[in-house]
C-alpha cells in the first residue's frame, strides 16, 4: 500500500462501517429486496477492476445457451444511454456497453439487456420474454435490492480479498465478510500450472464457509 493510500485508511473505517450497516440492514430485512420466480444467477466480485465476469459469463453461456432460454442484464457501463435498453439488431456499443455489445454479437440466441437498477431490468426482461429458463447478472453482488438465487463470487488469483482492506485505501467494495453471501467461490487468472500444496494454502487463506466450493481457472486466449 503507499503512502497516499495509507493516509486514506480513516476514510476505509468509515466506509467499511457504512456497508456493513447497510448489508446488515438487508441481512435482516429491514431493506426491501426484490425476488422473482426465474433463476436470477449473479456474477459479481468484491474488488474494484476486472476479475474476468464476462469471460466467465461467455463460459456459462457457451455451456448452457443451447440447452435452456437465458438472458443477461448488465449495468451497461460507460453506455450513452439510461434505463432500461433490450439489445437489438440495431444495438450499437453507445447503448449497449462493450463488453455487453461483445457478447450480444457472440451469442445470438440469448436476450441481452441493461439496467442500473437490477429488479426493474428483471421485469423489462420477463415482459419481453416470460418463457426465460433464468437471468444471469453481470456484476451484481452489491445490488443487494434483488435477492438472487444463486451467487458466484470471482476474486484475481493475484489480488484477493484476503490481501486487500475497503476502499479508498484499498480496492475491496466492501469488506471480506461479503463473501459469506457467495454459493461458490471462483479464483481467475490463475497461472498455468498451480501445485495440490498452493491449492491447499490459497484456499485456506480464502477462509469459506463449509458450502461454499472454491473453483480455480484461467484465461486462455484463442
Amino acid at each position: 500500500m503507499n503512502l497516499l493510500r495509507k493516509s486514506l485508511f480513516p476514510f476505509s473505517i468509515l466506509y467499511d462501517v457504512v456497508t456493513r450497516v447497510r448489508n446488515a440492514a438487508f441481512d435482516k430485512q429491514w431493506l426491501r429486496q426484490s425476488q422473482f420466480d426465474v433463476p436470477t444467477i449473479v456474477i459479481g466480485n468484491l474488488i474494484t477492476g476486472g476479475s474476468g465476469k464476462t469471460p466467465m459469463i461467455a463460459y456459462l453461456l457457451h455451456h448452457f445457451s443451447d440447452h435452456f432460454s437465458l438472458a443477461v442484464l448488465s449495468r451497461g457501463y460507460k453506455r450513452k444511454s439510461s434505463g432500461f435498453v433490450l439489445a437489438k439488431t440495431a444495438s450499437s456499443i453507445e447503448s449497449l456497453g462493450d463488453e455487453p455489445f461483445m457478447l450480444f454479437q457472440k451469442f445470438p440466441n440469448v436476450q441481452f439487456a441493461v439496467c442500473k437498477n437490477r429488479p426493474h431490468g428483471i421485469q423489462g426482461l420477463l415482459q419481453k420474454s416470460p418463457q426465460l429458463d433464468a437471468i444471469f447478472l453481470d456484476d451484481g453482488f452489491q445490488h443487494r435490492k434483488l435477492k438472487s438465487s444463486f451467487q458466484i463470487l470471482l476474486t484475481p488469483y493475484d489480488r484477493p480479498w484476503f490481501r486487500d482492506c475497503v476502499l479508498p485505501a484499498g480496492n475491496l467494495r466492501e469488506s471480506a465478510r461479503g463473501k459469506k453471501r457467495a454459493d461458490l467461490v471462483v479464483v481467475t487468472k490463475c497461472p498455468e500450472s498451480l501445485s495440490k500444496k498452493e491449492l491447499e494454502d490459497y484456499t485456506n487463506q480464502l477462509a469459506l464457509d463449509n458450502h461454499q466450493k472454491p473453483f480455480f481457472t484461467r484465461i486462455q486466449y484463442d
